[in-house]
C-alpha cells in the first residue's frame, strides 16, 4: 500500500507537526494508542500499525478483560491496525505540534477485526446497502463544563466564571449571557471542529448548572457520523483542559441535575435518494412506523449499550426527559422515539433519545440502526402513540439498573445477530467486569448511613 493522497498532502502543507496521535476506540467509547514520530508517519500512514488485539477488551480502567478471550490464554497477539480514510487532521489544543489519525484494525485477509466497534456498525450498513438503504445520521451530544480542581468530598462542581467571581449553580437553560462567559472555550471548540472537519452545528446552553450542547450535522454515512461524536468528544475534553476547565460526558455528574445524552436523529434514502420516512398524505409512512416499531421492539435489551455503566441509570428517572418507557410521539421529547416530522418532507426523520453521553456511538447507531432495520424486515408496528405524557400499559418500562439490562441483553438473539454472538460475547465480558467492581466498592453514602447507626 501507499500513503493515500489525502496524507501525502496533509504532511506537506504541515510540516510543524511533530507527532501523530494514532489511535482506536474501545468498548467503552475510549482513545487507545500510541503516539508516532513524524518521521514514521508516511510509514505507519502507508502501511498501518500493531496494536494488541486486546486493547478492544478493556474495561473502563483500561485493564484486560481475561474473559474477553484476546488477552489471558492466547499470547496476547497484535493486530494490524489501518488508518481511517481522512481522519489525519490536526490537534489544536495541545502544546506541541500535533496530529491524530484515527485507525481501524483488520483481520489477516483483510476483513475487519470483529473486537473494533467500527466493523460492528459496519456490518449493519452492509445490511442497509443490500436493501439499496442509506441511513442520514446525526448525533446530539451534552456534556458538563467542570471546575478541575476536586478533592473526594467535592468531586464535581459548576467552573467559574471568566472573571471568577461566581460558579454558576443556575438552570440557566438557553441563557446567552452564560455562552458569552465561556465564549473562549466554544470559540475555540468550533475551531477545532473546522480544522478536523467535524461538523459542528449548534451550541447551547442545557439545564444543568455549566450543562451544555453541541450538535452535529446530518451526514448519509453513519460510520462518519459515528466518528464525528468521538472526534468532538476528545476535542471538546482536550481545549476545555487547555483553558483550565474540565468537561465531563458523565450520563450524570450531579444526583439532582439533568444527566447528560446522546440523542440520534435518522432518515433513510432510499437509492434514488427520496426519503422513505417523508409522507405527503399526512399521514406516518409505513418505513417510518416499522422502524419505529422496530426499535421499541428492541430497545429493553439494547439498554446496555445505550446506558453502558452504573452511573448511567441515575440518568433514567422522573422529570429528567430521558425516557422511561419503550414509547413513540410525534413531536414530544418525553416519547423515547420521537418523531420529527418537517414541512419540508426529506427532514422528516426520528429521533432515538434513549442513550447517555457516555455510551459509545458506534455501538449506540449499530443497536439503533439494527433495530429499525428489524422493525423494517418485519413489519413490526410500534402501538400506541404518547400523547401528553400520558403512558400506556403498552409502554414497556425500560430496565432502570444496571443488572438488568445485562441479564436482557444477554438474552437477546436480536443483539447476537446485530453485534454478532462474539461482539456480544467480548461486551458482556468487560460489563461483567465492571460491574463485579462497581459490587465490590462501599460508597460513602453507605458509610455515612450504616457505619454508626445499625
Amino acid at each position: 500500500m501507499s500513503i493515500s493522497s489525502h496524507d501525502r498532502t496533509f504532511l506537506t502543507e504541515h510540516p510543524e507537526v511533530e507527532v501523530i496521535e494514532a489511535f482506536v476506540i474501545d468498548a467503552n467509547g475510549v482513545p487507545r494508542g500510541k503516539w508516532i514520530p513524524r518521521d514514521r508517519a508516511a510509514d505507519i500512514l502507508a502501511h498501518g500499525m500493531a496494536l494488541p488485539r486486546s486493547i478492544y477488551a478493556l474495561d473502563v480502567w483500561g485493564r484486560d478483560v481475561n474473559a474477553a478471550g484476546l488477552a489471558e490464554g492466547t499470547g496476547d497477539p497484535d493486530g494490524l491496525c489501518l488508518p481511517i480514510s481522512e481522519t489525519l487532521a490536526p490537534v489544536t489544543w495541545l502544546s506541541r505540534p500535533t496530529a491524530q489519525v484515527l485507525l481501524g484494525m483488520r483481520n489477516e485477509d483483510g476483513t475487519g477485526f470483529f473486537a473494533d466497534p467500527r466493523n460492528v456498525l459496519r456490518s449493519v450498513l452492509e445490511r442497509y446497502a443490500r436493501l439499496g438503504l442509506t441511513p442520514v445520521v446525526a448525533t446530539e451530544l451534552e456534556f458538563y463544563l467542570i471546575d478541575p480542581v476536586h478533592s473526594a468530598l467535592d468531586p464535581v462542581r459548576p467552573p467559574n466564571s471568566r472573571d471568577v467571581r461566581w460558579q454558576s449553580r443556575q438552570t440557566q437553560v438557553l441563557s446567552i449571557s452564560e455562552l458569552h462567559e465561556f465564549e473562549v472555550v466554544f470559540a475555540e471548540i468550533s475551531r477545532a471542529c473546522r480544522a478536523q472537519e467535524v461538523p459542528a452545528d449548534t451550541v447551547l446552553r442545557e439545564n444543568g448548572p455549566g450543562q451544555y450542547e453541541v450538535n452535529l450535522k446530518h451526514v448519509p454515512d453513519a460510520l462518519l457520523a459515528a466518528d464525528h461524536a468521538v472526534l468532538l468528544k476528545r476535542i471538546v475534553k482536550g481545549v476545555t483542559r487547555k483553558h483550565d476547565y474540565d468537561a465531563t460526558f458523565m450520563a450524570k455528574p450531579y444526583g439532582g441535575s439533568a444527566g447528560s445524552g446522546m440523542h440520534v436523529h435518522f432518515s433513510l434514502l432510499d437509492a434514488d435518494g427520496r426519503n422513505v420516512f417523508a409522507s405527503t398524505d399526512g399521514t406516518l409512512a409505513e418505513p417510518l412506523r416499522h422502524a419505529a416499531g422496530g426499535l421499541l421492539a428492541t430497545m429493553a435489551e439494547s439498554m446496555a449499550i445505550f446506558a453502558p455503566n452504573a452511573n448511567s441509570f441515575r440518568r433514567v428517572t422522573v422529570s429528567e426527559h430521558a425516557p422511561m418507557y419503550a414509547s413513540w410521539g410525534l413531536e414530544t421529547r418525553s416519547a423515547a422515539v420521537r418523531i420529527v416530522s418537517s414541512q419540508r418532507q426529506q427532514a422528516t426523520r426520528i429521533e432515538h433519545r434513549v442513550a447517555g453521553a457516555d455510551s459509545n456511538p458506534y455501538l449506540v447507531l449499530a443497536a439503533i440502526l439494527g433495530g429499525a432495520l428489524l422493525g423494517l424486515e418485519q413489519h413490526i408496528e410500534p402501538g400506541p402513540q404518547l400523547v401528553n405524557d400520558a403512558h400506556l400499559p403498552e409502554h414497556a418500562p425500560l430496565p432502570n439498573n444496571w443488572d438488568y439490562a445485562l441479564k436482557l441483553f444477554a438474552e437477546s438473539q436480536f443483539i447476537a445477530d446485530c453485534l454478532g454472538a462474539d461482539y456480544k460475547a467480548l461486551y458482556l465480558a468487560c460489563k461483567n467486569q465492571e460491574l463485579a467492581e462497581f459490587r465490590g466498592r462501599v460508597t460513602d453514602v453507605e458509610y455515612d448511613a450504616f457505619i454508626k447507626t445499625v
